[in-house]
């Protein structure tokens, strides 16, 4: 079983004891002013029950004069706050996981269609790309990719503006492809879908823009994930009751210490 000492240095990881990230940098700054030893060492004066007075509420008073002092800080320095955080990281993990959808294998593959003759009764087996899965993947994917532009344009976080702006100029390079599917670059480089042109589209161009490792859904996968990380690295870690906030570490993928 992993230790409480363990949890606080970010050696790893474990659910029984709390849902710490690596990204919750706020937490050392915060324990370290507590005079709390957060080192791995077994003469490290921080106990399991000192962990429960945290816990508890015991230190209230000292965590809400923490995080008062925290966000002013934020604010003096036009710093993003915990909710525009949260609402960027969650829009840009939607983003990467519509661009994964896109890139699944099955959903480029054809599919069979039986159709019946109503007059004859006899019926007719064709192979058929599923046009109306891969139309609402696409308008997934762009939904998802205006929703984190939107966020992104309103944050103060240098990471969060680097990733965005990458992921504007990548579409850009990829403007005459997108055309040809019916995916056009509108007010604000955000991207609008003629469905009907995107049905009719060459199926190979398609699959050049948003099916395999190093498509441009997989570059927005990467970016997608890469602003939710930067915004997880700017949360906060406790709220003004004095209580642990895991709302953006909760978005990450995080590594389980299972062993007993």
């Amino acid at each position: 079983m992993s230790t409480i000492r363990d949890s606080l240095s970010g050696s790893y990881y474990d659910k029984s004891d709390h849902d710490f990230s690596d990204y919750n940098q706020n937490a050392s700054s915060f324990l370290s002013g507590l005079n709390i030893n957060t080192s791995t060492s077994a003469t490290s004066p921080f106990s399991v029950s000192d962990y429960a007075m945290l816990r508890n509420g015991s230190y209230k008073k000292l965590v809400k004069a923490y995080y008062a002092k925290q966000k002013a800080e934020n604010a003096a320095a036009g710093k993003d706050s915990h909710a525009k955080l949260t609402s960027m990281a969650s829009n840009a993990g939607t983003l990467t996981k519509a661009a994964q959808n896109l890139m699944k294998d099955s959903l480029w593959q054809k599919k069979q269609k039986t159709t019946k003759n109503e007059e004859t009764g006899e019926e007719t087996v064709t192979e058929e790309y599923d046009w109306d899965s891969i139309s609402k993947a696409v308008k997934s994917f762009v939904d998802s990719y205006n929703r984190t532009l939107d966020g992104a344009a309103e944050s103060n976080t240098k990471d969060v503006l680097r990733s965005a702006t990458w992921m504007i100029k990548t579409t850009e390079v990829n403007e005459d492809l997108l055309n040809k599917v019916g995916i056009s670059i509108g007010a604000n480089n955000k991207l609008e879908v003629d469905e009907d042109k995107l049905k009719s589209s060459d199926i190979k161009t398609l699959k050049t823009l948003f099916a395999g490792y190093n498509s441009f859904a997989s570059k927005m996968s990467d970016k997608g994930r890469a602003i939710t990380n930067a915004a997880a690295r700017g949360g906060g870690t406790y709220n003004s009751q004095g209580r642990y906030s895991d709302a953006l570490s909760s978005l990450l993928p995080s590594t389980v210490d299972k062993k007993e």
